[in-house]
């Protein structure tokens, strides 16, 4: 019996999710909320012509019972969770998994999820590996003292190397999100912001554990996007470059490879860093064992010091990214359809010397933002959305190019992912350049007022990429 899938989530990753679903002959439903009923997502599965529905109401996309009713009713065998909502909470992984109507979870086994998903522990298990993490605490402190001398070995570290401007941070150990974050530049404050957050994560988390670790400045945001099997194998499809992001530390512009000689005169041999990340990726992969697809986040300092960051064990918005550099018997790999695949029990069928890297790619974030006022978000009703057709880009987008559509207030006002490749990174900058011009967006909100987004910000950003 083929598998049929639930699709948990919205926008153009479901979309994303249901054509995957399509080329690998699977049946899915998709759900949606009251706000999201104009989304395409939700449009392309009310056909009346059909005997089989396919697009079912929920309360929320957070709301786990109500997912679940309606995977039992439509009798799903499997669960794709998407980025964000549920895709990283182990808990929703080992319930779906264990429950009397088990469904197989689309993406790593959940105790990998629950293992990889606390950084403190990621930390711990990549420096018993021996591989490099920010300088620091890899476990929370609770007493000042021992805190204090942590913070001032680090002061010490860095002023011996001559970096400008050494501070280290003082985390709540317990929290997330950048909350619970304070910078000490002089051991002489380190008591009274120790104590400040301790207090903070205490009453905001329950947890008065606090990390240790210091402050980097100036370096660049890279991933290295891995796709593994149940079956013990592991490959890699490149790395990529997301160091331009809005303030609010939300991704806006993406770029693979993760280094190009030709947008940048590095310090480092930018080759040999973007293998070591990688080699040290597929290591700690190795290690847990880890048997789906995911990305491993790291950041590069301007001297070329890599340090693991963290593990997102999920699809990431712009997977598709390292695969537009990327090819299998001379096509780009679909790296949904494959996390799929998978998940679902196949094996990989093929190696890494079988993946074959050239060319550079792009990826516009398209938002309804003002980026002039912190990139606040913009709502109201678009009235026309159309984009450029090429050979050489791809466009996922939720929003519909025949009607009208409100953007609802309950979601970010993401509009569009638009994906572009050439030969090199600098046809590859000519060819973003050429589709934002061709792209049209209107609209106005309730006042009347035209609609903002983010695309001349996307054109004036354009020669960042891969800088430092």
């Amino acid at each position: 019996m083929k598998d049929k899938v639930l699709i948990a989530n919205r926008g153009e990753i479901a979309l994303r999710i249901m054509q995957a679903c399509r080329d690998l002959g699977l049946d899915y439903v998709v759900v949606y909320t009251e706000a999201d009923e104009q989304s395409e997502h939700v449009q392309r599965n009310l056909d009346s012509k059909s005997n089989q529905r396919r697009a079912w109401r929920v309360a929320s996309y957070t709301d786990p019972n109500d997912i679940l009713a309606v995977a039992d009713h439509t009798k799903c065998t499997a669960i794709h969770p998407g980025y964000g909502f549920f895709s990283e909470d182990y808990r929703f992984a080992r319930r779906v998994t264990v429950r009397d109507q088990p469904l197989t979870f689309i993406g790593p086994k959940w105790e990998v999820i629950k293992d990889l998903g606390d950084k403190i522990n990621t930390k711990r298990v990549a420096n018993q590996l021996g591989i490099p993490t920010i300088p620091g605490t890899d476990g929370p402190i609770y007493n000042e003292i021992d805190a204090e001398e942590i913070a001032r070995r680090l002061l010490e570290d860095q002023a011996e190397r001559e970096i400008r401007q050494p501070s280290v941070l003082v985390k709540a150990a317990a929290g997330g999100g950048g909350m619970g974050i304070e910078e000490v530049h002089e051991i002489e404050q380190f008591r009274r912001v120790y104590r400040q957050v301790q207090n903070y994560a205490k009453r905001q988390f329950g947890d008065s554990g606090v990390l240790i670790e210091q402050c980097l400045r100036d370096y660049n945001h890279l991933e290295v996007q891995l796709l593994c099997s149940r079956h013990g194998e592991r490959v890699h499809f490149g790395t990529r470059n997301c160091t331009i992001q809005s303030t609010g530390r939300q991704k806006r512009l993406e770029a693979a490879p993760g280094f190009d000689t030709s947008c940048f005169p590095y310090e480092f041999d930018a080759p040999a860093v973007l293998d070591e990340i990688v080699e040290n990726s597929l290591k700690l992969a190795s290690h847990v064992r880890y048997d789906n697809v995911g990305t491993w986040e790291w950041i590069v300092s301007r001297s070329g010091q890599p340090y693991l960051l963290e593990v997102n064990t999920r699809i990431q918005v712009e997977n598709d990214v390292s695969a537009r550099i990327s090819y299998l018997d001379g096509k780009h790999p679909n790296l949904i359809r494959e996390q799929i695949r998978l998940a679902l029990g196949d094996k990989l069928g093929y190696s890494q010397a079988d993946i074959e890297f050239r060319g550079a790619s792009i990826e516009l974030r398209i938002v309804a933002e003002d980026p002039q006022r912190g990139f606040a978000p913009w709502i109201g009703t678009i009235s026309q959305f159309s984009y450029p057709r090429h050979e050489w880009s791809v466009v996922y987008s939720h929003v519909p190019i025949d009607r009208p559509y409100a953007i609802p207030s309950d979601y970010d006002p993401n509009l569009a992912l638009a994906l572009v490749w050439g030969e090199s990174m600098a046809e590859a900058k000519q060819r973003a350049r050429r589709f934002l011009d061709e792209m049209v967006i209107e609209g106005s909100n309730s006042a009347g007022a035209p609609i903002n987004t983010n695309l001349q910000y996307l054109a004036d950003n354009m020669d960042r990429l891969l800088t430092f």
